[in-house]
């Protein structure tokens, strides 16, 4: 059976240790790279299932090597950071992160995320053997097979969880989705009182589905319940 290997980019030894730590009790075989170029070289000699990831590192930050990740490869991404504001946690985000977790942070929590974050990769991988029928709905085309999303005709760049999101909510036209089922539909985890994952991400798509500029937007909130999809 394949060993689940694990890319930590931290440049500080002591989190990347315990970090370390805490997985391999799961289970999971680790990589440590202490800037992001031998982080991005990490990822390109190995098959990395899941990467953690420092925003302040040096050589290349956070931001920057998941930009260069997210050109060719598809595993999911948590940053580790300790810039705790909402705009550093949608810049992670729309950056192309799938999570986004604060220091000082409890390795419990994080142990956690990585098991969702890997068992819904995993759950996705089976889903997409067999074949996913196309959504068309208000200008918009979404490919499931081949996770693209194109709006009158041009491409949207989209996170793999910014993706799932909006398949999710296009696959049902009008049912009214609440955060928390969103969470578990879309993360494959157990959703917790003030838990803003799935706000930031609906923000960050709605802006690249242009919804921020236009008055019948494609995804609505209905205030007090949740969000549906309005093509």
């Amino acid at each position: 059976m394949k060993q689940t290997t694990i890319l930590i980019a931290e440049d500080e030894v002591e989190i990347a240790d315990l970090i370390e730590l805490h997985l391999n009790k799961e289970g999971y075989h680790c990589i440590k790279a202490a800037d992001g170029q031998e982080a991005l070289l990490v990822v390109q000699n190995h098959t990395i299932d899941l990467a953690i990831l420092d925003i302040m590192m040096p050589k290349l930050d956070g931001y920057e090597l998941t930009q260069r990740i997210r050109e060719k490869y598809k595993m999911p991404i948590i940053f580790l950071s300790a810039k705790t504001t909402d705009l550093d946690k949608i810049t992670g985000l729309v950056r192309g992160a799938d999570d986004y977790m604060t220091k000082p942070f409890n390795p419990m929590e994080l142990v956690a995320r990585v098991n969702a974050h890997l068992r819904r990769a995993q759950q996705f991988s089976q889903s997409t053997e067999e074949s996913s029928p196309v959504v068309e709905a208000g200008g918009l085309t979404i490919y499931p097979d081949q996770r693209t999303v194109r709006l009158y005709g041009k491409t949207i760049e989209l996170t793999p969880k910014e993706f799932d999101i909006l398949y999710l909510l296009a696959s049902y036209p009008k049912k009214v989705f609440s955060a928390e089922n969103i969470f578990q539909q879309v993360w494959g985890d157990a959703y917790f009182d003030g838990n803003n994952t799935v706000m930031v991400h609906i923000r960050t798509l709605r802006k690249k589905l242009g919804d921020d500029l236009q008055k019948n937007k494609l995804i609505k909130t209905v205030w007090g319940v949740g969000y549906t999809f309005n093509g």
